[in-house]
């Protein structure tokens, strides 16, 4: 796109929807409540109020990007589409079994989750393919004919197909679909060897029947959007951004709306290694919390880390292993029950606990004022002096500090001895314990030390919290960029477009055939290709490779990145030591006389990142205007302080101030706890560092 276009980035939360307009390099931003019932009608109020700012008719915009949470909260929520599975004779209950895993393995009574698909909405099919792809059975016609006729009986909306081994032969599970549309051409069809064409058929069934299960769902949404839009005089493409990190079209996000299951967070990563390009940051911890949950993640060299599998709707405590395998490209991030809406309550061994239920933006915490009378984590932040009652949302929500006070007291400080203040100050360090300990946990896992990292904050409710939240890990530096509050938004608009191709080829280093490997790798290079071109048909096209390699007998693979010449000219003794060279970055030596396997290629395709200049940072040692006082509570102190109040928008670059501060601005406020003083950079960001770093 030109640099004067005009866009829109909108990312559709669980309690706030996010709309950001960019024009002529400066960016307009609004956050109204999402419309559970009718999503679109949030974007198109949003639309209108941004703007309106910019002084621009809503028929200049000349692209959307949308991101949304719709498919994650369909399947969490389990009110997706009426499904049917097809799937291989004797393998009906693969996404019953799971693995044997056990996330929780001293709990004697533990309930696995349901699947998605009850067992008599699951059918199966003769035929065979074997683990080569060579066909040991054959399918007939007239098989797949009988049970497409039950299907078509019991009313099914939409079909999965899933059969053994199709993702190296796929000819059985084309023959399904090819019946599927002549007999049933109003249902929708998913196949597994198109969705997710990986090895290990627990993950690739639940990432199919997923995938057909949020389709009619997300096929009616995009297209009431594209209508809403045009009635509202917008004609412009309309693009999603995906899971990866990257943006798809319309149509292939109907096609595969499985791939969307995280796209607002994958935003918020693509906006915070934006900011780690502008600073010349190589180690970074992203830290994104909104109205429902937070999410944290890991970037290092300004590219966030990256997986093949994550789960969604976990169940247990958001323990690993509790919920639902999608196995698609993801930015890998950890995602907790933890924001502005997570309500808290004490539990039978009186202990407060906050979060997974959230009271969303209906009714909202108490302190809305719109029915809800449990308290929120909101509710605390504004006891606790972090929030403005007058001045929240830019003054468009009126908050009631009683009611959270009411809320606080009835909930947890009358069952604790507590009251009001205390009660507000153990959920807050509850959340923000909580969350601390999901990122120590996720750096430990990926062998990192979070005293090395910088935390950029985003999401209306991460500035609130992300001081205290470096107090705990040690963390010395806080950047909160301009726009922090529609932060995943504003990545939407800085996102490449992209498409990654995958595929299961399962092939040892001692039988290493080079011209196949050329071809398979060819042939995903183009795959992906083609899906970017449905998007930007003149850009160059960047091509990055990425095969999944193992010692033979491991379970489970690790990520080997190769530059193009290394796998357009495949040699066994590169892959060997690339191979070797990662695993012991990750294990701390090789293991000496075995074979190593190659399960899965990858290539991705990508327009060129945006170029991002480096700025220069001060030390700031200009005073700040303040805009006045207020009593905060500082939780290291664990007491009220007095703290300065400063305007973020009259905040000029050099100028510091010391906390504790509170920083505000219409979609947010900047918590500066009394160990950390703030600096404005020249780029508008606010940095927040340990006064003894700068003594």
């Amino acid at each position: 796109m030109k640099a004067e276009s005009i866009r829109m980035g909108v990312d559709i939360g669980g309690t706030f929807t996010d709309v950001v307009l960019e024009k002529a390099g400066e960016q307009y931003s609004v956050k109204v409540l999402t419309t559970y019932a009718a999503p679109e009608n949030a974007i198109i109020d949003g639309m209108h109020q941004v703007c309106a700012k910019a002084g621009v008719n809503p028929s200049a915009i000349e692209q959307i990007i949308h991101g949304t949470t719709l498919a994650t909260n369909a399947l969490i929520e389990r009110r997706g589409a009426k499904t049917a599975l097809i799937t291989t004779e004797g393998f009906r209950d693969v996404i019953e079994m799971r693995t044997e895993s056990r996330f929780e393995q001293y709990d004697l009574n533990l309930n696995l989750p349901d699947p998605l698909l009850p067992r008599q909405m699951r059918f199966t099919v003769p035929g065979r393919v074997n683990a080569k792809g060579e066909i040991l059975v054959e399918l007939e016609r007239a098989d797949v004919e009988a049970v497409v006729d039950r299907i078509a009986e019991a009313g099914f909306e939409s079909v999965a197909v899933g059969l053994i081994h199709s993702y190296l032969n796929p000819k059985h599970e084309q023959l399904v679909r090819d019946v599927l549309a002549e007999k049933l051409p109003d249902v929708s069809v998913s196949i597994s060897s198109e969705v997710s064409p990986q090895m290990r058929e627990y993950e690739r069934f639940n990432t199919v029947v997923a995938n057909a299960y949020i389709k009619p769902l997300m096929a009616s949404y995009l297209g009431r959007l594209e209508d809403r839009l045009r009635g509202e005089g917008v004609d412009c493409r309309i693009f999603l951004m995906h899971s990866g990190g990257g943006i798809i079209s319309i149509q292939n996000a109907a096609d595969f709306p499985v791939r969307l299951v995280e796209s607002g967070p994958a935003g918020g990563a693509v906006f915070a290694a934006h900011i780690a390009a502008r600073y010349g940051l190589d180690k970074v911890l992203s830290f994104d919390m909104g109205g429902t949950t937070a999410k944290i993640c890991l970037i290092k060299n300004q590219t966030p880390k990256t997986s093949r599998v994550f789960e969604v709707a976990r169940t247990y405590r958001f323990k690993k292993g509790s919920g639902m395998p999608i196995s698609i490209p993801v930015i890998d991030m950890v995602e907790i029950g933890a924001g502005g809406g997570s309500l808290a309550h004490v539990d039978g061994m009186r202990q407060i606990r906050v979060g997974p239920e959230s009271a969303g933006s209906e009714p909202g915490p108490a302190c809305y004022g719109r029915g809800g009378t449990r308290p929120g984590v909101t509710d605390a932040d504004l006891v606790l002096g972090k929030l403005d009652p007058d001045n929240f949302a830019g003054g468009s929500i009126a908050l009631h500090p009683d009611r959270s006070e009411q809320a606080l007291s009835a909930h947890v400080g009358d069952t604790l001895d507590m009251d009001a203040v205390e009660a507000a100050f153990g959920v807050a360090e509850v959340v923000d314990e909580n969350m601390a300990n999901a990122a120590r946990v996720h750096a430990v896992e990926n062998g990192e030390d979070l005293s090395e990292y910088t935390m950029i904050a985003f999401g209306g409710a991460a500035p609130l919290h992300a001081g205290r939240l470096c107090e705990k890990l040690g963390v010395e530096r806080l950047l909160v960029p301009p726009g922090a509050g529609v932060g995943s938004a504003i990545g939407f608009l800085r996102a490449p477009f992209s498409f990654e191709a995958n595929r299961s080829v399962y092939m040892k280093l001692s039988d290493f055939d080079a011209d196949k490997i050329k071809g398979l790798l060819t042939d995903l290079k183009a795959e992906a290709t083609g899906f970017v071109r449905t998007c930007d048909e003149v850009s160059p096209i960047l091509s990055e490779f990425k095969v999944y390699m193992r010692y033979t007998g491991q379970g489970w693979e690790i990520p080997i990145d190769l530059t193009e010449e290394q796998a357009m000219n495949p040699d066994a003794a590169t892959f060997e030591t690339r191979f070797e060279e990662d695993y012991t970055k990750l294990f701390g030596r090789p293991v000496a006389g075995m074979d190593i396997e190659i399960t899965v290629w990858s290539v991705n395709a990508t327009t060129p990142p945006e170029d991002v200049a480096r700025i220069e940072t001060t030390d700031g040692s200009a005073p700040v205007v303040l805009n006045g006082t207020r009593q905060l509570f500082d939780a290291a102190s664990t007491k009220y302080l007095d703290a300065r109040v400063i305007d973020r928008s009259l905040m000029e670059a050099g100028q510091r101030a010391h906390g504790p501060a509170a920083v505000t601005e219409a979609e947010t406020t900047i918590i500066v706890p009394a160990s950390r003083d703030a600096i404005r950079q020249p780029d508008g960001c606010i940095d927040v560092v340990t006064r003894r770093a700068v003594q």
